[in-house]
């Protein structure tokens, strides 16, 4: 349920949007991970939230449990990007100044040469193309890729990353951040 690579570093994310981080260690193992987000939506609303808003985009495990748990616990859910057209998505982040990099990709014919690069509209037509062809989810929704923000359009300022991209196997790369700014 939960993306994990580089989540240690959303301290850096959560700095330049100028919001406090709610932190909570999960053993991400599929229904404990429930409790988990128990105790981050709770911890959070002893700081003030009255309400929670999610990326989710296309996952029913992510959207159901995310909105009952919620909902036990008083709070409202905002789900803007529900059920999206997942290539309209991906090319409108890219024209409204999102700027992200791939941090790991495990799908077979993923263009792993984009992993770590600042994605352009350019590499979001190859995504596509390539999720086209070998029948992968363009905005990763089935975890065939996962993402870290460099820049969006609440943030105060850019991050900039060095790293660099780790071959792991046939189909699976990761690009390990080592420096952020």
């Amino acid at each position: 349920m939960f993306q994990y690579h580089n989540v240690s570093l959303t301290s850096y994310q959560a700095e330049v949007l100028g919001i406090q981080l709610v932190s909570v260690q999960s053993s991400g193992e599929k229904d404990l991970e429930l409790l988990d987000l128990r105790e981050a939506l709770n911890k959070a609303k002893s700081l003030g939230a009255r309400g929670i808003v999610t990326g989710a985009l296309l996952s029913d495990y992510q959207r159901l449990n995310i909105n009952m748990i919620a909902e036990e616990l008083g709070l409202k859910v905002f789900s803007p990007l529900w059920r999206k057209d997942q290539e309209k998505y991906l090319r409108w982040l890219v024209r409204e100044n999102y700027e992200f990099i791939i941090t790991s990709a495990s799908a077979m014919g993923f263009p792993f040469e984009l992993i770590g690069k600042v994605i352009t509209a350019s590499d979001v037509e190859k995504i596509i193309d390539s999720s086209r062809k070998y029948k992968f989810n363009p905005a990763f929704e089935g975890g065939e890729a996962e993402t870290f923000v460099l820049y969006a359009p609440l943030f105060k300022r850019k991050l900039i990353v060095e790293g660099k991209p780790i071959k792991l196997g046939e189909y699976e790369w990761e690009y390990r951040i080592e420096r952020i700014r």
